[in-house]
């Protein structure tokens, strides 16, 4: 899989500000939907220090592109996600779905990989489902050809 570009942080953010307690919550959240996963788990599988992660979370310290980036890793999520949410990216509609998909509480884990899989793979192919399934006409002529 290819690494996510990181991107230069400096004068990026919108309003001069990072979304900080923002940002927090929600990797609070990706945290807790990822089967309970403690804030000690997190920290190990970032590579970063309990305590900073824990005022990440608390909106209390402002993290690089690269802490984010290995969060995001960690957390099974898209960096560019959490860019957005933190203010360093502009929101992208394909990243707002995934976004939705991650924290929508009615789906487990395999179901929202299962869609956002799904997503990525119309995507990937640049042409709408309807446009790439077979018509009745196209099966029935087929079936004619053969006999």
């Amino acid at each position: 899989m290819e690494q996510p570009k990181v991107p230069n942080v400096e004068g990026v953010v919108s309003g001069g500000k990072m979304k900080l307690a923002e940002l927090g919550s929600f990797i609070r959240d990706q945290r807790r939907a990822a089967g309970s996963m403690s804030l000690r788990k997190l920290s190990e599988l970032a590579d970063i220090s309990n305590p900073y992660l824990s005022q990440i979370e608390r909106g209390l310290r402002k993290p690089s592109a690269e802490i984010l980036q290995k969060i995001a890793k960690a957390l099974d999520l898209s960096a560019e996600t959490l860019y957005v949410r933190a203010g360093i990216l502009d929101a992208d509609p394909a990243h707002d779905l995934i976004s939705e998909i991650f924290q929508d509480p009615r789906l487990s884990e395999a179901q929202k990989q299962s869609l956002i899989s799904t997503y990525r793979n119309y995507i990937e192919l640049g042409a709408p489902p309807h446009e790439r399934a077979a018509s009745v006409k196209d099966i029935a002529g087929t079936k004619k050809d053969k006999n």
